[in-house]
């Protein structure tokens, strides 16, 4: 199951869309869906957990806790909204599509797919871009 929340103002429009296609990217790598959750937060919120779990002091739009087990899926993703919209502008794309890209790039991680180096970033912004183009909702 896949379930939104917010730490936030910010709220995901058409959420069983985007649960919906979450899903559907997930069997498409030949995983179970377990209990995956989003939360939305800011920076300050998301710069905290980073400071405290990973020991880094910097912002970033994406941390994700991997809980899971076989090839059953299960974990909590934290996104900053603040960085999303930032990122958005950054690279001249809309925040409906850089708010997909980070999305699926937390159940992307729990595939498997690393980002630590150019090679394996290539990789996984190849994996992005084809399940994207998977989510066919009506905005």
């Amino acid at each position: 199951m896949i379930s939104f929340n917010y730490e936030t103002d910010f709220e995901l429009h058409n959420e069983a869309g985007f649960s919906k296609w979450l899903s559907e990217v997930i069997l498409s790598e030949n995983k179970k869906e377990g209990e995956i959750n989003y939360i939305f937060c800011d920076d300050d919120y998301l710069l905290e957990i980073n400071q405290q779990h990973l020991d880094h002091d910097t912002l970033t739009d994406i941390i994700s806790f991997d809980y899971s087990v076989g090839n059953e899926l299960n974990g909590d993703i934290f996104v900053s909204v603040e960085r999303v919209k930032e990122n958005a502008s950054d690279f001249n794309v809309t925040f409906h599509e850089e708010i997909q890209r980070v999305l699926v790039h937390g159940i992307l991680h729990y595939c498997g797919y690393k980002d630590k180096t150019e090679s394996d970033e290539l990789v996984m912004r190849s994996k992005e871009d084809e399940k994207m183009k998977m989510f066919h909702v009506e905005q």
